[in-house]
């Protein structure tokens, strides 16, 4: 790997190309200043960093020994409690207090709406994710299951077609009802003196409309602070068979969207971070692209323009035709070869990922044209924090980020993520700590299973993954992210939310159960495609979830932290040999689906098929549950090795077949040799003494190993 000398750093050559020739210029910041500001990062941040990792490591050995020391007698709350405030676990609660975030965006402070996670090193769906902020309803109900079926057939039926629009008028009438009667009946649309004629029972509800306002082509209505765009074009096969011509409805959808450094990516030297930079920098300026092909045609993607139109005033209105974008750095556990510092060590990848992805977004603040922030924001998600110290920490890297970029204080916002058993145990201090800053904090539901059974591994075998979800620490837990939110006055200036649905191909059913996200206080919930977010989006005009969060905040529910630290241990029950087999093949076939992705093609996310065939969209947390659930078994003789290693190799004959039709895939029978599968017997064999139970450490080592040898 050649490298540069830069401020005392030695850093890949490609990666200091990318940021002297592409992110520096037209910046205003001096590349002397920006290699003095990175280097004095690095280096002064750096030892307070390692010390945050050793913390948890202390911690870690102590609560071992606490449990080891405990083998036997039964539970008892109170004392496990006052060992964790004893060691520094938990940490004193302070007053009550509101969050001081200035400016924030509409997206976090007064809309609510789905929201979308993507990998940035793929420019195509990173552009798909920023163009989701709208979606055609009639399509996202015509080619999912949505209805309760998939669609039959290569050509438009219009039988389906007539299901799809008596399900869009329904829709309309729940949430923008009309003053008399149904959408179903009418027979066109029309505007007069700012009104909308069929009348609508809130007059209010009417924004605007596009065109001749005695045949308008397009009605903006509004509800719960999100628009719907009704698109009249007789002339399309669909429109032709309405009554009133109505081609389509099109829904205001994913509000916000991830652009992710982290879990989704496969980022492990120079080379793969400046593709990351590099995608998050065409993203602010506006200028990334990426060629298409589809049904062998060829086009050019590039982010969608505003849309205007004239509001009931006569006034011209410009609303956002993208998704308001946040960047997930990565967390304080990794280093990078992309960067060695002084010594010749790695740096810590989150301070460069600060500097860097900070740096690409000033392009946003100071450009013409359509922008990210209309408040002059940089919206930043710090994952994996454990703690209020680790949250402090993070804050204080942007004041150094922000001197070093002229920026004004705290125009970096931060993202909690809140899926870390420190921190969901100590969350109110760990929104203290970042209280000028939070613009974000949610709940996932796979990485704090991981730390779940990570942090009390010791206690005793763990009940199975699946049993998981409805055990006392989890209700608590997705209610006192919601409570504690609400508390600390984040509603009308900062985003609570929730986590994702991870089968894409299961429309119907998320559209069953994903309203409970809304329902529960959350002002965004994740989704793991466009078509989900439209889908999604329809929920949040069922619930006004600024009148819910009112209602919980009044509640005053109590805080339940005792239910939070009830560890999942499956006591005295016994698994049957099938309930075994069952377990220990859902969870080798999905790590070993997902690992020889990430390990032989840098795959990060993807739809990955589980074991009964149905597509999971998946991350490196569903990895990281599935290798500490076996982790734990194995350390308490619920499996065995030989078991363990019998189904891995049974499961990767599974996961061949499933992928058979990849012609970059590399199978992993009958050898069972290659790196994908080595990383992933790792996790499992070696997931006791991984940090924290995660996953990055072998996944990073292995796929660097991949990669030096598909160079050789």
């Amino acid at each position: 790997m050649a490298r540069v000398e830069k401020a005392g750093l030695r850093v890949d050559e490609a990666l200091a190309s990318f940021i002297n020739d592409r992110a520096l210029p037209g910046s205003g910041v001096e590349p002397r200043r920006f290699w003095e500001g990175l280097s004095t990062l690095l280096h002064d941040f750096g030892p307070r960093n390692r010390a945050l990792l050793d913390k948890r490591d202390e911690l870690q050995s102590t609560i071992d020994a606490w449990h080891l020391g405990r083998r036997g007698e039964p539970a008892d709350a109170g004392a496990y409690r006052d060992f964790l405030t004893e060691i520094g676990y938990l940490v004193p609660e302070g007053e009550a207090f509101q969050i001081e975030t200035p400016a924030t965006d509409p997206e976090f402070a007064s809309v609510a709406g789905p929201q979308l996670v993507v990998p940035i090193t793929n420019a195509r769906y990173a552009l798909n994710a920023a163009n989701a902020r709208w979606g055609s309803l009639y399509d996202a109900l015509y080619g999912t299951d949505a209805l309760g079926d998939l669609p039959q057939g290569k050509g438009y039926d219009a039988g389906r077609g007539a299901r799809v629009i008596a399900w869009g008028r329904d829709f309309l009438d729940q949430a923008v009802p009309l003053a008399e009667g149904s959408w179903a009946d009418i027979a066109a649309l029309s505007v007069k003196d700012g009104v909308l004629a069929p009348a609508l029972g809130d007059a209010g509800k009417f924004a605007g409309h596009i065109g001749d306002a005695a045949k308008p082509s397009d009605v903006f209505l509004k509800n719960n602070g999100l628009l719907i765009r009704i698109v009249v074009d007789a002339s399309t096969p669909v429109g032709g068979q309405d009554k009133a011509g109505i081609s389509d409805i099109v829904l205001e959808s994913a509000l916000s969207a991830i652009m992710d450094c982290e879990d989704s990516v496969a980022c492990v030297d120079g080379e793969d971070k400046s593709l990351a930079y590099s995608n998050w920098l065409g993203l602010m300026d506006g200028t990334l692209t990426e060629e298409v092909t589809k049904g062998g045609k060829s086009f050019t993607r590039a982010l969608n323009p505003d849309v205007s139109f004239t509001a009931p005033d006569g006034s011209t209105v410009t609303h956002k035709g993208r998704a308001i974008m946040l960047v997930r750095n990565v967390g304080h556990l990794m280093t990078t070869p992309a960067v060695l510092d002084r010594e010749g060590n790695e740096v810590f990848e989150g301070l460069l990922d600060a500097m860097v992805t900070a740096l690409c977004a000033m392009r946003d603040l100071d450009r013409e044209g359509p922008k990210n922030s209309v408040t002059g924001s940089i919206y930043v998600v710090k994952p994996k924090m454990h703690g209020p110290a680790e949250v402090a920490f993070a804050s204080e890297i942007f004041d150094h980020v922000e001197d070093v970029l002229g920026l004004p204080r705290h125009t970096v916002k931060l993202g909690i993520m809140d899926e870390e058993r420190r921190t969901s145990a100590n969350l109110k201090e760990c929104i203290r700590a970042a209280k000028h800053r939070v613009a974000f904090i949610n709940t996932g539901f796979l990485d704090r299973t991981g730390d779940e059974i990570h942090t009390s591994i010791e206690a005793g075998a763990m009940l199975a993954k699946g049993e998981m979800k409805s055990q006392p620490w989890i209700s608590s837990y997705e209610d006192r992210n919601v409570d504690i939110g609400l508390a600390c006055g984040l509603a009308g200036k900062a985003q609570i939310g929730k986590g994702m649905w991870a089968m894409p191909d299961l429309m119907a059913e998320m559209l069953v159960q994903k309203i409970a996200h809304p329902k529960s206080g959350a002002n965004t919930a994740w989704v793991p495609s466009p078509t989900a977010a439209t889908l999604h989006a329809t929920h949040y005009h069922k619930v006004d979830v600024h009148a819910r969060q009112a209602e919980i905040a009044a509640l005053k529910r109590p805080a339940r932290l005792d239910d939070l630290l009830t560890i999942p241990l499956a006591g005295g029950r016994n698994y049957s040999d099938a309930d075994i087999t069952r377990e220990l093949e859902n969870n080798c076939q999905g790590i070993l689906g997902y690992v020889v992705r990430w390990v032989d093609q840098g795959v990060g996310c993807s739809k990955v098929p589980d074991i009964n065939d149905v597509g999971l969209m998946e991350d490196r947390a569903t990895l990281r549950i599935s290798a500490q659930s076996l982790a734990n078994w194995l350390l308490h003789g619920v499996v065995t090795e030989s078991q363990v290693m019998d189904t891995m190799r049974k499961m990767a004959q599974v996961v061949d077949r499933q992928n058979v039709g990849d012609a970059a895939y590399r199978a992993m029978a009958p050898g069972f040799d290659g790196v994908a599968f080595q990383a992933a017997c790792d996790l499992v064999f070696l997931g006791r003494v991984q940090p924290s139970g995660y996953t990055e450490p072998v996944l990073h080592a292995r796929r660097l190993q991949a990669k030096a040898e598909q160079a050789a």
